[in-house]
């Protein structure tokens, strides 16, 4: 079996025409080769170790007004703790800061020799939602339960999933409201579907649940010059009538 296996090893190299295939196995050939691959390997396995250094320091750097670094910080000690600068798996310690409240958007690089950099987008609160949480302009939820909310934020309220919806139309009024200088202190949407706003003077608008935004237009060119003459007598004004609008006094008279 030897004698078969030599003599087709024989034949191999007589097709690839080394000296091995006139009678001898090129075993010296063979030899210096994997010593080379061997030496490779070893080059290699040195180059890894030198680079895959423990993670000593961490950079976190973006303007911070929430987010507090120290929280960042041990939010990347959870995931690279130990960790060498080349097996760290770098989105893992990006999700575990996206996580954290008040961020955005993490994106963390290694920072050679033995450092990894993290930066960090904080998130831009254009309302409260609810009784303890915050919704950006895109009307994503976050923050839910922080304790302590920037102020002079409108506060919205909706069925849940409704937060995109309730965030729009929020800003879309508020626009249209900063020409005759009133904002919105509330906006709510009910299970029923009915809109209603508090205005910054304290005045309530109730638009119901259809036609929602011609009754609206119908606010801004007609309810709205009353409410700017009148506003410390009005206690709310309801748009839901198909032909005018009703004002609710503070002295307890109504006048449509």
């Amino acid at each position: 079996m030897w004698k078969r296996t030599r003599n087709r090893i024989k034949a191999r190299a007589a097709a690839a025409g080394l000296p091995g295939g006139r009678g001898r196995v090129p075993w010296r050939l063979l030899a210096r080769m994997l010593a080379a691959g061997g030496a490779v390997l070893a080059t290699l396995c040195v180059v890894f170790w030198a680079l895959n250094q423990p993670i000593r320091t961490v950079q976190v750097t973006g303007p911070f007004q929430h987010v507090a670094p120290r929280d960042i910080e041990r939010a990347v000690a959870r995931e690279a703790l130990g960790k060498g600068l080349l097996t760290v798996d770098l989105a893992a310690v990006s999700r575990a800061v996206q996580a954290l409240p008040w961020v955005a958007a993490a994106s963390v690089e290694r920072d050679w020799p033995h450092g990894l950099a993290v930066r960090v987008v904080e998130q831009v609160a254009a309302a409260r939602w609810g009784a303890d949480g915050l919704v950006n302009a895109d009307g994503v939820r976050f923050a839910t339960g922080v304790g302590r909310f920037p102020a002079g934020l409108a506060r919205l309220s909706g069925p849940e999933g409704s937060e995109a919806e309730v965030t729009q139309r929020y800003l879309g009024m508020r626009r249209r409201l900063a020409a005759a200088d009133l904002d919105i202190a509330a906006l709510r949407l009910d299970a029923r579907g009915a809109w209603q706003l508090d205005l910054s003077n304290g005045i309530t608008v109730r638009l119901g649940r259809s036609q929602v935004e011609e009754r609206f237009d119908k606010f801004m060119s007609a309810a709205l010059r009353i409410v700017e003459r009148r506003a410390e007598d009005i206690s709310y004004v309801d748009m839901r009538y198909t032909n005018g609008f009703a004002i609710g006094w503070k002295s307890g008279a109504s006048h449509a």
